[in-house]
Protein backbone atom coordinates (compact mmCIF):
# COMPACT_ATOMS: atom_id res chain seq x y z
CA UNK A 1 0.00 0.00 0.00
CA UNK A 2 1.37 3.72 -0.62
CA UNK A 3 2.27 5.24 2.41
CA UNK A 4 0.12 8.35 2.93
CA UNK A 5 1.85 11.86 2.21
CA UNK A 6 1.77 15.00 4.18
CA UNK A 7 -1.72 16.81 4.23
CA UNK A 8 -2.43 20.27 5.25
CA UNK A 9 -4.69 19.76 8.56
CA UNK A 10 -5.33 23.59 9.62
CA UNK A 11 -4.53 27.42 8.57
CA UNK A 12 -4.46 30.23 11.10
CA UNK A 13 -5.73 32.84 8.74
CA UNK A 14 -3.89 36.00 8.28
CA UNK A 15 -4.66 38.76 10.06
CA UNK A 16 -4.90 42.20 8.67
CA UNK A 17 -1.45 43.33 6.93
CA UNK A 18 0.91 41.90 10.08
CA UNK A 19 2.84 39.15 8.99
CA UNK A 20 3.57 36.07 10.87
CA UNK A 21 6.80 35.85 11.61
CA UNK A 22 7.42 33.10 13.82
CA UNK A 23 5.94 29.70 15.46
CA UNK A 24 6.90 27.14 17.96
CA UNK A 25 5.01 24.39 19.89
CA UNK A 26 5.19 23.23 23.36
CA UNK A 27 2.99 19.88 24.59
CA UNK A 28 -0.41 20.50 23.29
CA UNK A 29 0.44 24.63 22.89
CA UNK A 30 1.34 26.27 19.46
CA UNK A 31 2.73 29.61 19.67
CA UNK A 32 2.81 32.57 17.31
CA UNK A 33 4.12 36.03 16.78
CA UNK A 34 3.14 38.29 14.49
CA UNK A 35 5.05 42.00 13.22
CA UNK A 36 4.25 44.81 15.22
CA UNK A 37 2.78 42.74 17.81
CA UNK A 38 3.09 42.66 21.91
CA UNK A 39 1.17 39.51 22.45
CA UNK A 40 1.87 35.87 21.56
CA UNK A 41 -1.07 34.28 20.24
CA UNK A 42 -1.40 30.23 21.33
CA UNK A 43 -3.34 27.69 20.11
CA UNK A 44 -4.40 24.67 21.45
CA UNK A 45 -2.48 21.74 18.79
CA UNK A 46 -5.83 19.46 18.95
CA UNK A 47 -8.67 21.55 18.21
CA UNK A 48 -6.50 24.32 16.29
CA UNK A 49 -8.10 26.92 18.19
CA UNK A 50 -6.89 30.15 19.53
CA UNK A 51 -6.99 29.69 23.68
CA UNK A 52 -5.38 32.95 25.04
CA UNK A 53 -2.84 35.54 24.61
CA UNK A 54 0.41 35.85 26.53
CA UNK A 55 1.36 39.79 26.49
CA UNK A 56 5.13 41.08 26.78
CA UNK A 57 5.33 44.64 27.16
CA UNK A 58 8.23 46.49 26.18
CA UNK A 59 8.07 44.42 22.95
CA UNK A 60 9.65 46.03 19.78
CA UNK A 61 8.14 49.83 21.48
CA UNK A 62 11.17 51.23 20.93
CA UNK A 63 11.26 52.39 16.94
CA UNK A 64 13.53 53.56 14.74
CA UNK A 65 12.15 55.71 11.92
CA UNK A 66 14.89 54.89 9.36
CA UNK A 67 14.86 51.44 10.16
CA UNK A 68 11.92 50.22 7.22
CA UNK A 69 11.65 46.23 8.69
CA UNK A 70 10.00 46.92 11.84
CA UNK A 71 9.18 43.36 13.01
CA UNK A 72 9.59 43.47 16.86
CA UNK A 73 10.06 39.91 17.39
CA UNK A 74 12.10 37.72 14.23
CA UNK A 75 12.85 34.67 16.40
CA UNK A 76 10.44 32.25 19.06
CA UNK A 77 11.41 28.87 20.43
CA UNK A 78 10.05 27.28 23.83
CA UNK A 79 11.95 25.30 25.99
CA UNK A 80 10.18 22.10 27.40
CA UNK A 81 12.59 21.49 30.54
CA UNK A 82 12.11 25.62 32.17
CA UNK A 83 8.68 26.12 30.80
CA UNK A 84 9.60 28.90 29.41
CA UNK A 85 8.84 31.31 25.57
CA UNK A 86 11.67 33.01 24.37
CA UNK A 87 10.87 35.72 22.30
CA UNK A 88 13.83 37.74 20.47
CA UNK A 89 13.13 41.34 20.30
CA UNK A 90 15.07 42.80 17.13
CA UNK A 91 14.20 46.85 17.99
CA UNK A 92 15.64 47.02 21.55
CA UNK A 93 18.56 44.42 20.85
CA UNK A 94 16.99 42.06 23.78
CA UNK A 95 15.50 38.71 24.78
CA UNK A 96 12.65 38.19 26.46
CA UNK A 97 11.84 35.09 28.45
CA UNK A 98 7.75 34.65 29.19
CA UNK A 99 7.43 31.43 31.78
CA UNK A 100 4.71 29.68 30.69
CA UNK A 101 2.79 29.32 34.43
CA UNK A 102 -0.07 31.19 35.84
CA UNK A 103 2.17 33.95 36.68
CA UNK A 104 3.35 34.31 33.21
CA UNK A 105 6.37 36.56 34.53
CA UNK A 106 8.67 38.55 31.76
CA UNK A 107 12.39 38.90 31.96
CA UNK A 108 14.55 40.19 29.95
CA UNK A 109 17.80 40.69 29.11
CA UNK A 110 20.43 42.28 26.41
CA UNK A 111 22.13 40.74 23.28
CA UNK A 112 24.32 41.83 20.65
CA UNK A 113 22.50 43.94 17.67
CA UNK A 114 19.45 42.48 15.96
CA UNK A 115 18.90 39.57 17.35
CA UNK A 116 16.87 37.13 15.02
CA UNK A 117 15.70 33.54 14.85
CA UNK A 118 15.92 31.19 18.50
CA UNK A 119 16.11 28.00 18.61
CA UNK A 120 16.85 26.25 22.49
CA UNK A 121 19.29 23.34 21.90
CA UNK A 122 19.40 19.58 22.84
CA UNK A 123 20.08 20.51 26.33
CA UNK A 124 17.40 22.37 26.39
CA UNK A 125 18.17 22.59 30.11
CA UNK A 126 20.67 25.26 30.23
CA UNK A 127 21.72 26.98 26.79
CA UNK A 128 19.38 29.47 24.44
CA UNK A 129 20.80 30.05 20.90
CA UNK A 130 20.32 33.35 19.50
CA UNK A 131 21.51 34.31 16.18
CA UNK A 132 22.59 38.21 15.50
CA UNK A 133 22.14 39.82 12.59
CA UNK A 134 24.15 42.57 12.81
CA UNK A 135 27.00 41.39 14.92
CA UNK A 136 27.14 38.23 12.19
CA UNK A 137 27.52 35.81 15.55
CA UNK A 138 25.73 33.08 17.63
CA UNK A 139 25.45 33.83 21.02
CA UNK A 140 24.21 30.98 23.93
CA UNK A 141 22.69 31.74 27.37
CA UNK A 142 21.07 29.91 29.89
CA UNK A 143 17.87 30.90 30.93
CA UNK A 144 18.44 33.24 33.45
CA UNK A 145 20.63 35.34 30.79
CA UNK A 146 24.07 34.88 31.37
CA UNK A 147 26.55 34.38 28.92
CA UNK A 148 27.42 30.63 28.18
CA UNK A 149 29.50 31.04 24.52
CA UNK A 150 30.23 33.43 21.71
CA UNK A 151 30.47 32.30 18.44
CA UNK A 152 31.96 35.12 15.95
CA UNK A 153 31.07 33.69 12.11
CA UNK A 154 34.36 34.07 10.14
CA UNK A 155 34.39 36.39 7.18
CA UNK A 156 32.22 36.04 4.12
CA UNK A 157 28.86 34.40 6.81
CA UNK A 158 26.72 37.60 6.18
CA UNK A 159 23.27 38.73 7.62
CA UNK A 160 23.16 35.00 10.02
CA UNK A 161 19.31 34.71 10.22
CA UNK A 162 18.10 31.39 12.57
CA UNK A 163 20.73 28.93 14.44
CA UNK A 164 20.11 25.31 15.42
CA UNK A 165 22.27 22.68 17.24
CA UNK A 166 23.12 19.35 16.02
CA UNK A 167 23.36 16.37 17.69
CA UNK A 168 27.03 16.56 16.79
CA UNK A 169 27.26 19.83 19.09
CA UNK A 170 27.94 21.87 15.42
CA UNK A 171 25.59 24.54 14.37
CA UNK A 172 23.54 24.75 11.03
CA UNK A 173 22.93 28.40 10.31
CA UNK A 174 20.82 30.13 7.61
CA UNK A 175 21.98 33.25 6.18
CA UNK A 176 19.35 35.43 4.71
CA UNK A 177 20.92 37.00 1.15
CA UNK A 178 20.08 36.16 -2.43
CA UNK A 179 21.98 33.80 -3.36
CA UNK A 180 21.46 32.37 -0.23
CA UNK A 181 23.29 30.05 2.08
CA UNK A 182 23.43 27.65 4.64
CA UNK A 183 26.57 26.21 6.65
CA UNK A 184 27.14 23.88 9.80
CA UNK A 185 29.56 25.31 12.07
CA UNK A 186 31.73 24.09 15.37
CA UNK A 187 31.72 25.57 18.49
CA UNK A 188 35.93 26.15 17.15
CA UNK A 189 34.24 28.47 14.48
CA UNK A 190 35.33 26.69 11.69
CA UNK A 191 32.25 26.25 8.25
CA UNK A 192 32.47 22.38 8.05
CA UNK A 193 29.98 22.28 5.22
CA UNK A 194 28.49 24.85 3.52
CA UNK A 195 25.37 24.71 0.58
CA UNK A 196 25.05 27.54 -1.93
CA UNK A 197 23.23 24.89 -4.99
CA UNK A 198 23.08 22.02 -5.73
CA UNK A 199 23.66 21.60 -9.91
CA UNK A 200 22.91 17.51 -9.33
CA UNK A 201 18.99 17.85 -7.57
CA UNK A 202 17.86 20.63 -9.98
CA UNK A 203 16.54 22.94 -6.67
CA UNK A 204 19.05 25.82 -7.75
CA UNK A 205 20.06 28.71 -5.46
CA UNK A 206 18.12 29.53 -2.30
CA UNK A 207 16.95 32.70 -2.16
CA UNK A 208 16.51 34.46 1.34
CA UNK A 209 16.67 31.25 3.37
CA UNK A 210 15.47 32.12 7.16
CA UNK A 211 13.71 29.61 9.70
CA UNK A 212 15.41 26.25 10.00
CA UNK A 213 13.83 22.95 11.80
CA UNK A 214 15.99 19.55 12.62
CA UNK A 215 15.00 16.25 13.27
CA UNK A 216 16.54 13.89 16.16
CA UNK A 217 18.44 12.39 12.93
CA UNK A 218 19.96 15.78 12.56
CA UNK A 219 17.83 16.37 9.11
CA UNK A 220 17.83 20.10 8.14
CA UNK A 221 14.61 21.90 7.07
CA UNK A 222 15.32 25.26 5.58
CA UNK A 223 12.64 28.13 4.61
CA UNK A 224 13.41 28.99 1.13
CA UNK A 225 11.37 32.34 1.34
CA UNK A 226 11.37 34.07 -2.17
CA UNK A 227 11.54 30.46 -4.11
CA UNK A 228 8.35 29.43 -2.03
CA UNK A 229 9.24 26.38 -0.46
CA UNK A 230 11.13 24.13 2.10
CA UNK A 231 14.26 22.56 1.43
CA UNK A 232 15.07 19.18 2.58
CA UNK A 233 18.82 18.76 3.71
CA UNK A 234 21.22 16.04 5.03
CA UNK A 235 23.26 17.15 8.43
CA UNK A 236 26.74 17.42 5.83
CA UNK A 237 24.58 19.39 3.29
CA UNK A 238 25.23 17.42 0.65
CA UNK A 239 22.02 16.12 -0.24
CA UNK A 240 19.00 18.03 -1.07
CA UNK A 241 15.70 18.51 -2.12
CA UNK A 242 12.39 20.31 -1.99
CA UNK A 243 10.00 19.43 0.75
CA UNK A 244 6.88 18.39 -1.32
CA UNK A 245 3.58 19.73 0.81
CA UNK A 246 -0.06 20.26 -0.38
CA UNK A 247 -1.01 23.86 -0.62
CA UNK A 248 -3.10 24.93 -3.77
CA UNK A 249 -2.53 28.07 -4.19
CA UNK A 250 1.31 27.35 -3.29
CA UNK A 251 3.20 28.46 0.11
CA UNK A 252 3.83 32.65 0.17
CA UNK A 253 6.90 33.17 1.53
CA UNK A 254 7.87 30.85 4.36
CA UNK A 255 9.16 32.69 7.05
CA UNK A 256 9.38 30.60 10.49
CA UNK A 257 9.46 27.20 10.61
CA UNK A 258 8.86 24.17 13.56
CA UNK A 259 8.37 20.51 13.65
CA UNK A 260 6.71 17.96 16.05
CA UNK A 261 7.80 14.86 15.45
CA UNK A 262 5.58 13.71 17.88
CA UNK A 263 2.78 14.10 15.91
CA UNK A 264 4.21 14.05 12.47
CA UNK A 265 3.53 17.68 12.02
CA UNK A 266 4.77 20.45 10.67
CA UNK A 267 4.01 24.27 11.06
CA UNK A 268 5.03 26.86 8.64
CA UNK A 269 4.81 31.46 9.01
CA UNK A 270 4.19 32.80 5.77
CA UNK A 271 6.22 35.97 5.22
CA UNK A 272 2.99 36.97 2.47
CA UNK A 273 5.38 38.81 0.09
CA UNK A 274 3.48 37.57 -3.28
CA UNK A 275 -0.26 37.03 -2.44
CA UNK A 276 -0.55 38.54 1.08
CA UNK A 277 -1.15 35.62 2.98
CA UNK A 278 -0.11 36.23 6.61
CA UNK A 279 -0.98 32.51 7.67
CA UNK A 280 0.37 29.46 9.60
CA UNK A 281 0.16 26.30 8.13
CA UNK A 282 -0.55 22.72 9.60
CA UNK A 283 1.25 19.88 7.90
CA UNK A 284 0.50 16.28 8.98
CA UNK A 285 1.70 12.74 8.60
CA UNK A 286 5.38 14.78 7.31
CA UNK A 287 7.88 12.17 7.94
CA UNK A 288 11.55 12.77 7.18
Amino acid sequence: MRSRGPTLSHVIPSQGEDSVTAVTSLGDDVFVMRQNNQRVEVYDAVSCTLQRHITVHGLGRTRDPDFIYLYNSIGLAACVHYKCLYMSDIDNSCIHRAKLTVSSAVKKWSVADRPAGLSVNRAHNVVLVVACCGANKLQEYTTHGSLVREICLQAGMTEPWHAVQLSSGDYVVSQDTSPGVVIVVGVDKHVKHRFRQSKTSGVGRMKYPRGLAVTKNDDILVADCYNNRILSMNSSLSSVQELTLPVDDGIDSPWGLCLDESRGRLYVTEYGRNRGNHRVLFFDNVKL
